[in-house]
């Protein structure tokens, strides 16, 4: 994220989102320009995945000063799209995390059959996938959510009943702004991309998300919460926080 303060300014209601393209060392993202009245600077984010940009303009600011304070920053902002470069790619031969671990994609050839890990004859984990190949990105993405599923339901229970606290319902997102929420009611809500990851850093989202049935906050005593119930929590927040926007990069579609 790059800013610059400026002062406030007077001006008519706040505009429209603009969306334009922003072409970044060859590459073209859409730009989604927002003002805001109680923004004090200009504010660059790069979208979770790399796939999209978001700029936030106090409200008076003139077009040029927009272009211009795009343009300081495309060095910036080559740096930072350059690390989405190599993401892992959804396809036969080509590798998928599961459980934190990379699996290489293969084709059954089969019509039929279950999406599957496996290990191969040189002991290397492959997940098995059958049905036509176009069908490939999407019978991996419902192998992951049923396992996403599989596994947190796990995990919420055995978190939920150390707050002592019951869980109204559990689904299942793909969510790019959060990797988890929770209700005042008990819904509880992951994105499914989570089983990507280590076995404990989804621990700790599920830890996360049942330490709000307590404390719907994120005060000392939700951390301290949170910590009891997941230990590893400084480890994990810190893995999804080097790794989560690579996660999110994937395409299934």
């Amino acid at each position: 994220m790059m800013s610059f303060f400026k002062p406030r300014a007077r001006s008519a209601k706040p505009k429209a989102p603009v969306i334009r393209p922003l072409e970044i060392n060859g590459r073209t993202l859409p730009l989604t320009i927002r003002q805001n009245e109680r923004a004090t600077r200009l504010t660059l984010r790069i979208e979770p995945g790399g796939r999209a940009l978001k700029l936030t303009v106090p409200r008076g600011v003139p077009e040029r000063e927009v272009n211009a304070f795009l343009e300081r920053h495309r060095p910036w902002l080559a740096t930072k799209l350059a690390r989405f470069s190599g993401e892992p790619t959804i396809e036969i031969g080509g590798s998928i995390l599961v459980r934190g671990v990379s699996h290489r994609i293969e084709h059954t050839g089969l019509l039929r059959g279950l999406t599957r890990t496996a290990v191969d004859g040189d002991g290397e984990p492959v997940l098995r996938v059958s049905g036509g190949e176009d069908h490939v990105r999407r019978r991996i993405s419902d192998f992951l959510k049923k396992e996403a599923r599989r596994d947190l339901e796990l995990r919420v229970a055995v978190h939920a009943k150390a707050v002592g606290r019951k869980v109204k319902s559990i689904s299942m997102k793909d969510t790019r702004s959060r990797w988890g929420s929770c209700t005042t009611e008990g819904a509880l809500s992951f994105s499914w991309r989570i089983v990507m990851a280590p076995p404990k850093v989804l621990d700790y989202l599920a830890a996360h998300e049942c330490a709000h049935l307590q404390e719907m906050n994120h005060g000392p005593d939700f951390w301290a919460l949170c910590e009891r119930l997941c230990p590893q929590t400084a480890d994990a927040k810190h893995w999804l926080k080097r790794n989560g926007t690579m996660l999110h990069a994937i395409d299934f579609t």
